[in-house]
């Protein structure tokens, strides 16, 4: 073998392993970032839920405004907590898809004569 070729299968050696760790470790971190989306979604839902007028309460209180202006923040700004919980956890999906993606076409590109 000539130098140049080894030189590229030992290159090719390092890259693997080094993608495989990123690859590795780009995947569990997705996984964690997953694990609390669907925590925080959980809670956040349930304190959503929790600040919801009741039934009860609308009928007696219908000449009244039910919803003042601190429970109006309230409800916004939880909603957009969801929201923005439910596009991180897009975004995650999207990234684990990606590494799929990535480790199944990284070896189509080119190849090493021996």
């Amino acid at each position: 073998k000539d130098p140049l070729s080894k030189f590229w299968a030992a290159y090719k050696i390092l890259s693997d392993e080094y993608d495989d760790d990123m690859l590795e470790r780009c995947n569990g971190n997705m996984d964690i970032v997953l694990i609390f989306a669907g925590l925080f979604s959980a809670v956040n839902t349930a304190f959503i839920i929790a600040i919801q007028l009741n039934s009860i309460d609308t009928t007696i209180n219908i000449l009244k405004p039910a919803l003042t202006s601190s429970k109006f923040w309230m409800q916004a700004l939880a909603y957009a907590s969801l929201g923005l919980n439910l596009l991180a956890a897009y975004g995650t999906v999207m990234g684990k898809q990606w590494l799929s993606h990535y480790k199944t076409t990284r070896f189509g590109c080119g190849f090493l004569k021996d």
